[in-house]
């Protein structure tokens, strides 16, 4: 939800994204948790699984969540962070998987670097590479 306006983001994003060949972004202006859930609906491929970001969902360590993401195989996952109201219950509801990137809350754009890194990391764990040592 929402645009990356601080300059500091939009860079640690960017190069975690030249690191995620085949990652895309696709940004929904935020208003209204329920028109919200119909853009994302709108937004979403048949192909992609819906993996909904929210307080309640599954956290998970660095290493279970590469885990978790190899198990995926070559599925088409469609992370989704909510705006400042959080996501629709409706659409919590029809996510394939819902994650919880910590306990405490984020603003969308904070939230959007942390789990773009966390991507990365979980490719660098399942490639054995030095980026994450345990």
């Amino acid at each position: 939800m929402g645009k990356v306006r601080k300059g500091w983001i939009q860079d640690g994003i960017s190069m975690y994204l030249k690191r995620l060949p085949g990652i895309t972004i696709t940004e929904v202006r935020d208003t209204h948790p329920q028109r919200e859930a119909q853009a994302i609906q709108t937004a979403l491929r048949s192909s992609e699984l819906l993996v909904a970001l929210c307080e309640e969902g599954e956290a998970l360590a660095s290493v279970p969540l590469a885990e978790r993401l190899e198990k995926f195989g070559s599925e088409r996952l469609a992370f989704v962070i909510g705006g400042a109201d959080g996501l629709s219950k409706e659409l919590k509801a029809s996510s394939h998987w819902q994650l919880s990137l910590s306990p405490m809350t984020f603003p969308h754009e904070l939230a959007r670097l942390l789990l773009v890194e966390q991507l990365y990391r979980a490719q660098s764990i399942l490639q054995n590479s030095s980026y994450h040592r345990s």
